[in-house]
């Protein structure tokens, strides 16, 4: 690690993402899925990730967990976890620090698992290419973490079809689970489910959250889905964050027209009705993505400067947004006569 990244490195910093940018090869030339994104990540934090379809975020993740396949790679940044650097790092050392250190937990994960091996075999196999233990140790942690996550160890010699969609995506995690890594990410593993299983879900994953200490990056399309469990929240447009802070902050006053627009998107069962507008227009192609800011052309409040001039993260707050209307205004410097 050089010195200055040494120096920005905080106790509490589990994960710091700098500058991440994606692309994928096309005949066209590389289309950029993730353009510079910058992130921090503490111990034991819960962070999730919204956007529309589309956006970048699970390409993000990907990026982050160094599991993109071509075309896609990591074409610039940083990916700094418990002091190394994911991207610089040999498939053979990543490979040593996935399960161990940090877990990946896929989207539609209940169909990840292995049709014709018990759930306790490939407990097992997962144990086994990571750690020496016996097979009275491979079997006691099994049980052990699935009753963590609500399931009778007994189900260890069921196979996944025997199983329901809720526990298959349950033992999925107990799978993440297995080695108490400081790092789970977790690409939408409530997408398959009904409403009332993923608010069941996502107060276990929070319950053990607190139980265990791990840190969560949790991607999602619906924003009410963590509004009640994360503790910040990232919004990403386009490839890139057009808003970060903290998720209670998000919610009472969205500093970005983006954030806005997805949570007008939403009913709300409290207060007056209210007619949905959701968001004029489409996401943009990314090949060709928009002059200035990206959302320019679907932004009820886009001043003409927007379709020229490229916004930053400026600081609204405790928040971040990407949105011109946050500029600082240029400090004026008086000459003395």
């Amino acid at each position: 690690m050089s010195e200055p990244m040494l120096e920005t490195m905080n106790d509490d910093a589990l994960l710091r993402v700098s500058g991440l940018r994606v692309e994928y090869a096309t005949a066209n030339g590389p289309v950029p899925a993730v353009a510079g994104v910058d992130l921090t990540l503490a111990k034991g934090e819960f962070l999730g990730v919204v956007g529309e379809s589309g956006c970048g975020k699970s390409t993000m993740l990907f990026g982050i967990a160094q599991l993109l396949n071509p075309p896609a790679s990591v074409t610039a940044g940083e990916v700094w976890f418990k002091g190394e650097n994911l991207v610089a790092m040999t498939a053979k050392s990543l490979n040593t620090l996935r399960w161990r250190d940090f877990s990946v937990v896929m989207q539609s994960a209940m169909n990840a698992l292995n049709p014709v091996h018990s759930i306790g075999r490939q407990f097992k196999d997962a144990i086994k290419a990571h750690a020496k233990w016996s097979d009275t140790q491979v079997r006691a942690r099994s049980a052990e973490v699935l009753e963590l996550v609500g399931i009778d160890p007994v189900h260890l010699k069921s196979y996944p079809h025997q199983l329901s969609g809720g526990m298959r995506q349950r033992a999925m995690i107990a799978m993440a689970l297995l080695f108490t890594p400081d790092l789970i990410v977790m690409d939408e593993p409530t997408s398959a489910l009904d409403v009332v299983a993923q608010r069941s879900l996502m107060a276990q994953i929070k319950e053990l959250q607190k139980q265990l200490g791990f840190a969560v990056i949790f991607v999602t399309h619906d924003m009410s889905l963590v509004s009640h469990f994360s503790d910040r929240l990232m919004v990403m447009y386009a490839g890139q964050v057009v808003e970060l802070g903290r998720t209670r902050s998000v919610f009472d006053a969205p500093a970005h027209p983006y954030s806005k627009g997805l949570l007008d998107a939403f009913p709300s069962i409290r207060g007056e009705k209210k007619r949905l507008t959701g968001i004029p227009g489409a996401p943009p192609n990314l090949a060709k993505p928009p002059s200035g800011c990206r959302f320019h052309p679907r932004c009820p409040v886009a001043m003409d400067r927007c379709k020229a001039d490229v916004p930053e993260l400026y600081t609204v707050g405790a928040a971040q947004a990407r949105c011109l209307l946050h500029e600082p205004a240029p400090v004026s410097v008086e000459v003395e006569s």
